[in-house]
């Protein structure tokens, strides 16, 4: 009967850390690189192993990604695995929001639209997200305001005020996720739209756009002349 060999009995030139050295991360697949954090699997079966049925039951590495707080329960990941994992996608998603920090300023809607794509293409739920930038389109802050069910979160326009409030903010970018895939803008989307538009305009606050996250390229409200 064939049992499987555990990592440290495989040849050196197959181990995924030895490989990882000699040759870089690119070498290696995603199921290997959460090998390597697990670092040893269990009887008949090894990290790599562990770590594709980690990718199956999550269904890929973005949603491992955007939801590290609810790892999959897999035989042989104990709690000092899963911290180790949780804690480096935890790193991965922070490294996002440093990237952009580190802008001088959004240049672009590409820019912005490939920030928020990366932070909630992937979440199961909707996420309401925005964006706080200065007079010169400096990114202030970056705050994940309302979280809902699959079916939609409630976004509460004065709350939405209160945080550019705090973070003394001239204009903002705001976004939600579609998790059915679908990023045409609902009636309620464009409703909450135009309010938020309204309220933030009182406060001398712009709005530059709102951005629906899907499967696909998101869709700008602003380039479908929403705002």
């Amino acid at each position: 009967m064939y049992r499987p060999r555990p990592i440290h009995q495989w040849p050196e030139g197959e181990r995924p850390r030895e490989r990882l050295l000699a040759h870089g991360v690119a070498v290696l697949s995603d199921a290997e690189l959460i090998g390597v954090l697990l670092g040893h699997g269990t009887a008949g079966c090894d990290a790599v192993a562990t770590g594709r049925v980690l990718l199956t039951q999550a269904g890929s590495l973005g949603r491992l990604l955007a939801d590290p707080d609810h790892l999959p329960r897999v035989n042989g990941v104990g709690p000092a695995k899963r911290a180790r994992i949780i804690a480096a996608l935890e790193l991965a998603r922070r490294s996002l929001g440093e990237g952009l920090a580190e802008l001088p300023r959004i240049e672009s809607p590409a820019e912005s639209a490939a920030y928020f794509r990366a932070r909630l293409r992937h979440l199961p739920h909707e996420v309401f997200a925005v964006l706080f930038l200065d007079t010169r389109h400096r990114v202030l802050a970056y705050e994940e305001l309302f979280r809902g069910t699959i079916d939609g979160a409630s976004v509460y326009p004065r709350e939405v005020v209160r945080a550019c409030l705090r973070h003394h903010a001239s204009a903002v970018i705001l976004a939600h996720n579609h998790p059915s895939g679908v990023a045409e803008p609902s009636r309620a989307d464009r409703d909450i739209t135009r309010v938020l538009v309204e309220a933030l305009g009182l406060m001398d606050i712009r709005v530059l756009d709102h951005l629906v996250i899907g499967h696909g390229d998101p869709v700008s409200m602003a380039d479908l002349g929403l705002l």
